[in-house]
């Protein structure tokens, strides 16, 4: 058996460069940088379903002093250097997913939008581009399950030629979410800074037009796939677990958004975009502490791509521990 040792090594070394360098001839680095990443999707199973986690990209913006609503901004970017981010910036993901049932073919949440592509340079509003890299035509979609009427999640439902994305699909809204947003008196009562959320939920669903069914929490919304109430973020949201055998996945979304390490880490921290700060907290806390009990995989909208992961208990809070990446499904 052969050992390798510093000596032997220094020794290769030294020998390597006593060859003659008759014959060798030099090269340019000639090939051009290629200055974008492949398409961003990734495929695992839940059972025998299939899940494809389809990035939309990232936001990178100035941290705001309110970014968390009960905690200074020194203690968010200690937080944020802990975790080896920048201060001062929010970097935000998002992951929308496709569920193949075998049955059908389910898509949750849909991005920023092709118009955030453009706006963006590219960094996001991915979603459909690199859907159709996976390829899943958006044509074949029979359906799209909506958690929540933030922008982040409904913008995508209109396709790059303005009319809609998903024009073969269902569009499935929780019943309190589409009622709270459609309501005149919720808007003209809502804060200037709100309204424009309120406008943005009727452009979008003016486009959609009348293929939307509203849904219930605790009803499955296709087979093998269940809503779960989580409000706080918004009146209505929904989160979803996947099921089929013993495999169960919790489809979280938003119940830590924006930057979700920091909530996950920190799970009292209120986000400033919660609309009941107080009860994202409860049902943040709720939800988790039934992952850990029942070692169910967690799929964050807002995790670092791919966006799937186990969670644990730590202290006060909780751990993401991201799985391996799979090269097979």
């Amino acid at each position: 058996m052969t050992e390798l040792t510093r000596r032997s090594l220094l020794a290769g070394t030294a020998a390597a460069a006593a060859l003659p360098l008759a014959g060798i001839v030099p090269t340019d680095a000639a090939a051009p940088l290629s200055g974008k990443q492949a398409p961003g999707f990734y495929r695992y199973k839940v059972g025998t379903m299939e899940v494809t986690a389809v990035t939309d990209g990232l936001t990178i913006g100035p941290l705001s002093d309110t970014y968390v609503a009960n905690a200074s901004k020194d203690a968010v970017n200690a937080a944020l250097e802990a975790g080896f981010m920048a201060r001062d910036r929010a970097t935000q993901p998002y992951t929308p997913v496709v569920v193949n049932t075998g049955g059908k073919l389910v898509v949750i949440d849909t991005g920023l939008g092709p118009a955030m592509l453009q706006q963006s340079k590219g960094t996001a509003g991915q979603f459909q581009t690199n859907l159709a890299a996976a390829g899943i035509d958006r044509m074949a979609v029979d359906a799209v399950v909506i958690s929540h009427f933030h922008g982040d999640h409904i913008n995508g439902l209109i396709g790059p030629d303005g009319g809609a994305a998903y024009p073969n699909a269902e569009v499935m809204v929780p019943a309190a979410e589409y009622k709270f947003w459609m309501d005149d008196g919720n808007m003209s009562r809502a804060a200037d800074a709100a309204k424009p959320a309120f406008q943005n939920a009727r452009r979008v669903f003016g486009v959609v037009g009348s293929k939307v069914t509203q849904y219930d929490p605790g009803k499955d919304v296709a087979p093998g796939i269940t809503s779960v109430s989580s409000p706080g973020h918004t009146v209505g949201h929904c989160s979803y677990i996947v099921a089929a055998g013993s495999d169960r996945v919790l489809v979280q979304v938003d119940i830590t958004a924006g930057m979700a390490q920091l909530f996950v880490r920190n799970p009292e921290w209120q986000f400033g975009f919660d609309m009941d700060k107080q009860l994202a907290v409860q049902t943040r806390r709720k939800l988790y502490d039934m992952a850990v009990a029942e070692k169910m995989l967690v799929q964050g909208f807002h995790f670092p791509f791919p966006g799937i992961a186990n969670i644990e208990k730590d202290g006060n809070g909780y751990r993401l521990v991201p799985i391996f990446w799979n090269p097979t499904i």
